[in-house]
């Protein structure tokens, strides 16, 4: 979660300026009104199956690699966490956040 003070009220849902974090109001809607909404960068919404690509170079933590700008997954699964999307880039496992991938149309 982040822990930054920006933060952007919406009608339904308060949103960090600084990462995009988005998390529901006091007494406002809860995520068991209905499954959790995952978006790519560009706000299109992603589902298990989905094809993405990387909109930006990202090290990876813990080695000498890069993803580079461009590099499309297999099909994403959604999971819970601080890393939305759990896929396969370049034949390793890796866990994203949203917000450095888009959705690609296959």
């Amino acid at each position: 979660m982040c822990e930054m003070t920006d933060v952007l009220d919406h009608s339904e849902f308060h949103e960090c300026l600084t990462c995009g974090h988005e998390w529901p109001l006091v007494g406002g809607a809860s995520e068991s009104d209905g499954e959790r909404i995952v978006k790519d960068a560009y706000g299109n919404v992603l589902a298990d199956g989905d094809v993405v690509a990387m909109i930006k170079d990202l090290k990876l933590k813990g080695s000498s690699q890069v993803l580079k700008t461009g590099t499309k997954s297999k099909p994403i699964r959604l999971v819970d966490g601080d890393h939305e999307i759990s896929c396969k880039m370049d034949g390793m496992a890796i866990g994203l956040k949203a917000c450095f991938v888009k959705k690609v149309a296959v």
